[in-house]
């Protein structure tokens, strides 16, 4: 736990651990504390582990179906067996109803065929399907890096290209800021409300005054972490909702290994 709060915070081993036992083990308490205390910009959001792997996403017709596997080393992730068995863990998802019985069925070949010939522990960690008028997909050059966005009809498709492109390297957290729930906003005030206690700069200023500041953060907070109003990578000087349609997209999903 000591090394996987490291690897999402970035900050030393001994501080981790001290942030660990105080919250009694919970990594996501920790990571708060780490962050009140100024050690912890921002944690990884995804929590992976490190771990090689290999996506892979694949239209048909208006649906795209997405299949995520990891595994122990980048050798095997890039070798033909690996691939072959993403298209056929695809294949499986197609001819089920639900991602659950995909799964359960996919877990049986890989265990039967798969494990042997690979050679590595894997684990199945997405096998979906997602349905949409207007899909764009996304992988990037490594593999380990994708997404899907789904939009409304009438959607310009080669700018919702760049928006999944877009997902892979901004990493949005909801489509829009009202999709931010209070409860991650209150959680996000208090952090940085002990962040600007703790600044000389402010000492002796109110707490009122602190928390009007505050509040110009938390707009700004929701905005950074919403898709639409994020700054467009392909044009910084221009917001995602503004480059492809404040009511266009329906859903993004962003996979990683």
């Amino acid at each position: 736990m000591i090394k996987e709060l490291r690897e999402r915070t970035g900050v030393g081993m001994s501080d981790c651990k001290t942030a660990l036992v105080d919250a009694n083990g919970d990594m996501d308490l920790a990571i708060d504390s780490l962050r009140k205390k100024g050690l912890a910009k921002a944690a990884k959001r995804s929590g992976n582990e490190t771990a090689e792997g290999r996506i892979k996403i694949t239209m048909d017709g208006g649906t795209a179906y997405v299949a995520v596997v990891s595994c122990e080393t980048d050798f095997v992730a890039r070798n033909e067996t690996f691939e072959g068995m993403l298209d056929h863990f695809i294949s499986i998802r197609k001819g089920e109803a639900t991602d659950e019985a995909a799964i359960t069925k996919a877990e049986e070949l890989k265990a039967s065929e798969y494990t042997l010939k690979v050679g590595e522990n894997m684990q199945i960690r997405t096998l979906t399907k997602i349905e949409g008028e207007v899909i764009a997909t996304y992988v990037h050059s490594n593999f380990k890096n994708a997404s899907v966005v789904v939009a409304k009809a009438g959607t310009d498709a080669d700018v919702l290209k760049q928006v999944a492109m877009h997902v892979v390297a901004s990493n949005p957290q909801v489509v829009s800021p009202t999709d931010i729930s209070d409860a991650d906003v209150a959680k996000e005030k208090e952090i940085q409300l002990a962040l600007m206690e703790q600044d000389p700069k402010n000492a002796g200023k109110p707490k009122e005054i602190l928390e009007k500041i505050i509040d110009g953060k938390m707009t700004k907070f929701r905005e950074e972490n919403a898709l639409l109003t994020q700054p467009f990578v392909v044009n910084p000087d221009q917001k995602v909702g503004d480059a492809i349609g404040k009511d266009s997209i329906v859903a993004f999903y962003r996979y990683s290994i």
